[in-house]
């Protein structure tokens, strides 16, 4: 090829190249007003409103609602299904409302012949609660509920290939829906009676529920070749009176029944559902309600894809609710009534999303493009550290978070983290004078309102209580106050000194931290989990108990080693916690129950410490079956006050989690029993996608220098070339 017609074709294609690149850049230069350009988040185009937030780390093991336990998963059961009972969203200390019932229980009492007698009454063999399902309630749509023409399941096969081709519920091109019955519940309480499942309940609720060991034990005799229909296995304790109307019969007086009425554990299964899953080949496909959960409750699950996002819509067939128009004081001021009386749920869509990396979650968070920090764990997970400062005031935000209008939604849990004594020990243990000198030296020593500042950020509430706030029981003020290891000054409590603590040691046999016998340092010891402390942790203690002259010594363990110590008692000290499973004392009081101790019931027991109290056993006894009222309250005042003289844990603390709002987030008021609040939320998205433009605006002179760069570059030449070309014509005019 000549080399001027080389040169021609190199220059057009370089000006078709520059042209292009030109076109490129001034298009995208002109859509910088769009929405930004790096929103993550898949846009929805639909009168939705989407609620954003992110899984916990660890995604979703169960949502089946017999066999879940752990909080990650309440997140989307609680959201899906509705228990008999709930929760009232705002007040505190927090009130069972009816849910999936028309009105609160009806409880009568029995004698061993099955006749009513009054509550008081010393003949009472059983508590009998009778409940009336809501005529509104009704399931979300679902194909085992679909119908063929004939009024027979339209999704029931013999073989695994007759339904091979449905990998997933969206798949199923019908679906139905029917109210919810009495027999509902009764089916899913069976399910937790039935050992093939493995609920946790399964252990519990024998000790309780009438006839419930005798169905357990016939359901294990039989053999297993598909579905098994519970309705065919009548339980003593279990009646359906009619369509709507169902009695539970326990033993016994427990008043605590109430609250486990309303733990998803509870909730109504279908016998429908239950045979559509059990579908053959549908297992192997994830067609199982331990992952796709069907329920009555405000939301439903559209897509499950653990390790990327898990996606809920609004089920249109959820009954009549509205935002209450009651609370407690300061939340009308704080605009947590400015929603009473609407029609719930407030948002369409929610969209929970996997964030493995730290960075990307906290960029994403400060882009707009997630609505709060989280929905289970607040800052525990450390990823939100620099969101916080520790002031002189407490915690507070960084400024800039203060510049993006976020707000802070504190959480005390109704929870309890502890270190323990092991009261069976031969140098911390034992009920004799010294010994619990000994033990309130080294909790004087140990400085909880320190320790919390330097490693949680103040993210705790020391505990002078075994019973934590927005449980009845627990007390504010000097009421509250632990006085053995506190003193009231100025209107707070203060830490006893530590000139204070070595008089105790002193007194206990140790002065100067030596044994007064054998001149031996005292040396105590503190079983710890590897992955939950750390160094630094360790030296601020070593530190804390050197001030009164005591060595330590740490024994760091995985849990299943610790665990294994605790079950033996080869323990000195060691570490725990306990987060409610219904908000009552007795939830708490019973983890130093006598009975409770691993020693002596054989058994994975909640009484770690050994502790052995026949004062704090006779008052837990009582309380145990008291209804509340003032006889209740003085009991449960007395075994607090038996469980701070015997200083039976080295310190405790209330833990305090953070969560992190954007401003067009409303009713952000955690709730630390209930997991079902996501219908509370109101999203502003309008709102929402200005802030997300203002914090995400491009930075554009790159894109223009660049431009002008390739114009300089490219120009000349272009020039030069149609000089080239017009010379060439004047040449061959003269020609």
């Amino acid at each position: 090829m000549p080399q001027g017609k080389t040169d021609l074709v190199s220059i057009r294609t370089r000006g078709v190249a520059v042209s292009g690149v030109l076109i490129f850049l001034f298009a995208l230069l002109a859509g910088c007003g769009d929405p930004p350009w790096n929103n993550p988040n898949p846009m929805y185009y639909d009168d939705f409103v989407t609620y954003q937030s992110v899984m916990s780390p660890a995604p979703p093991k169960h949502l089946d609602p017999a066999t879940s336990y752990a909080s990650d998963e309440s997140l989307f059961i609680d959201q899906i299904y509705e228990p008999p009972m709930g929760y009232h969203f705002l007040k505190r200390p927090y009130q069972l409302v009816p849910l999936a019932l028309g009105a609160y229980p009806e409880l009568t009492f029995l004698d061993a012949e099955g006749n009513q007698v009054d509550e008081d009454d010393e003949a009472v063999a059983f508590s009998r609660y009778t409940l009336t399902v809501r005529e509104d309630e009704r399931y979300q749509p679902h194909p085992a509920f679909a119908l063929d023409s004939d009024g027979e399941p339209l999704y029931l096969y013999d073989t695994a290939a007759e339904g091979a081709r449905y990998r997933q519920i969206p798949d199923f091109p019908e679906t139905g829906s029917r109210p919810v019955q009495a027999n509902d519940f009764v089916y899913a309480i069976k399910r937790l009676a039935d050992p093939e499942i493995g609920s946790p309940m399964l252990g519990f609720m024998s000790h309780y529920i009438v006839g419930w060991d005798e169905f357990s034990k016939q359901l294990g005799q039989i053999p297993r070749d598909g579905w098994l229909n519970l309705d065919d296995y009548p339980m003593e304790g279990l009646k359906v009176l009619d369509d709507r109307t169902f009695s539970i019969t326990i033993k016994g007086r427990y008043p605590q029944f109430r609250y486990w009425l309303a733990m998803h554990f509870f909730s109504p299964i279908s016998p429908e559902v239950d045979r559509f899953y059990h579908n053959p080949g549908f297992a192997e496909r994830n067609l199982t309600l331990d992952w796709w959960p069907v329920g009555a409750g405000p939301f439903m699950m559209v897509k499950n894809d653990p390790n990327s996002e898990i996606v809920l819509e609004r089920n249109p067939n959820f009954r009549e609710a509205y935002y209450p128009s009651e609370g407690e004081p300061g939340d009308r001021e704080a605009g947590l009534l400015d929603d009473a009386g609407k029609r719930l749920p407030f948002i369409d869509r929610a969209v929970f999303r996997l964030e493995k990396e730290v960075l990307p979650l906290w960029t994403k968070f400060l882009q707009g493009y997630y609505d709060r920090s989280g929905e289970v764990h607040g800052n525990t997970n450390g990823v939100y550290d620099q969101a916080f400062v520790v002031g002189p005031d407490g915690v507070e935000m960084s400024e800039e978070l203060v510049d993006h209008n976020i707000s802070m939604s504190p959480d005390v849990k109704p929870a309890i983290y502890y270190y323990g004594f092991n009261m069976r020990d031969p140098v911390v243990g034992g009920y004799t004078e010294d010994k619990r000198k000994l033990r309130q030296a080294l909790q004087i020593a140990f400085n909880t309102e320190e320790y919390l500042n330097i490693f949680y950020k103040g993210n705790g509430i020391p505990s002078q209580s075994i019973i934590p706030p927005g449980i009845p029981g627990f007390l504010e003020g000097e009421a509250g106050m632990n006085p053995y290891i506190y003193d009231w000054v100025d209107g707070e409590p203060k830490r006893k000194s530590l000139d204070y603590a070595r008089q105790l040691l002193s007194e206990a046999g140790y002065p100067n931290g030596r044994d007064a016998r054998t001149g031996e340092p005292l040396k105590i010891f503190i079983d710890v989990q590897s992955q939950a402390i750390s160094n630094t942790t360790m030296n601020w203690m070593d530190r804390a108990f050197g001030e009164i002259g005591v060595q330590v010594e740490y024994r760091p363990a995985d849990w299943n080693r610790t665990r294994e110590k605790l079950l033996t008692g080869n323990t000195q000290i060691f570490s725990h916690g306990w987060l409610a499973d219904y908000p009552d004392p007795e939830n708490f009081l019973f983890l130093l129950y006598g009975p409770e101790s691993p020693l002596e019931c054989k058994c994975d027991g909640s009484n770690n410490a050994n502790y052995a109290s026949e004062v704090f056993d006779e008052a837990f006894r009582q309380i145990r079956v008291l209804s509340p009222g003032p006889e209740r309250d003085e009991l449960v005042a007395s075994a607090v006050e038996q469980y701070r003289k015997d200083a039976v844990w080295l310190f405790a603390y209330y833990p305090k989690d953070i969560y992190l709002n954007n401003s067009w987030v409303q009713n952000n008021k955690r709730h630390g029993v209930s997991k079902a609040t996501l219908m509370y939320t109101r999203v502003d998205a309008k709102e929402r996608e200005r802030m997300q433009v203002a914090w995400n605006q491009p930075i554009t002179w790159p894109l223009y220098a660049g431009a002008l760069l390739i114009i300089s570059l490219v120009l000349p030449g272009i020039i030069a070339y149609r000089r080239r070309q017009k010379a060439t014509a004047r040449k061959a005019g003269e020609n």
